[in-house]
């Protein structure tokens, strides 16, 4: 039997940021997705969304601290294998995201399967009006010591 993941079903983690122009912009540079609705207003403010959008892997990528927040949380309860991604599933991209919102990454742990060492949690993504951006599930296992 694999080690427990010292999680429980309702536990959560919360990760609060304000999405910048010069995070966008960065991301474009780190990603290599310089696609215009991305990085030049002039055409962006042709596009149906009036003005540049963030990158949904962006988004996405501020759920990376949420679930390392539930990793740390475990190792510190005692869980002895190492806790890492095993895929996102079903992301969905609800709502553009602007320059200037501030966005709350949430992440709720809805099943513990100790006997394989996963959790499943649901995903989303809001700003700071409370519109949803982003909802999908993640699938954390604990890869057992050496």
């Amino acid at each position: 039997m694999k080690a427990p993941t010292f999680l429980a079903v309702g536990e959560s983690a919360e990760y609060t940021r304000t999405i910048e122009a010069e995070d966008i912009a960065a991301f474009a540079r780190i990603s290599g997705d310089v696609d215009p609705v991305h990085t030049d207003p002039d055409f962006a403010a042709r596009t149906a969304f009036g003005r540049c959008i963030a990158h949904g892997a962006h988004v996405m990528g501020l759920l990376s601290t949420t679930a390392s927040m539930m990793s740390r949380r475990s190792v510190a309860r005692g869980a002895t294998g190492t806790p890492v991604s095993a895929g996102y599933d079903r992301i969905r991209f609800t709502r553009p995201v602007f320059a200037g919102e501030t966005l709350t990454a949430r992440y709720v742990i809805e099943e513990v399967d100790d006997s394989r060492a996963r959790t499943r949690a649901r995903l989303e993504v809001v700003n700071q009006d409370g519109q949803t951006c982003l909802v999908g599930t993640h699938i954390l296992a604990w890869v057992p010591p050496a």
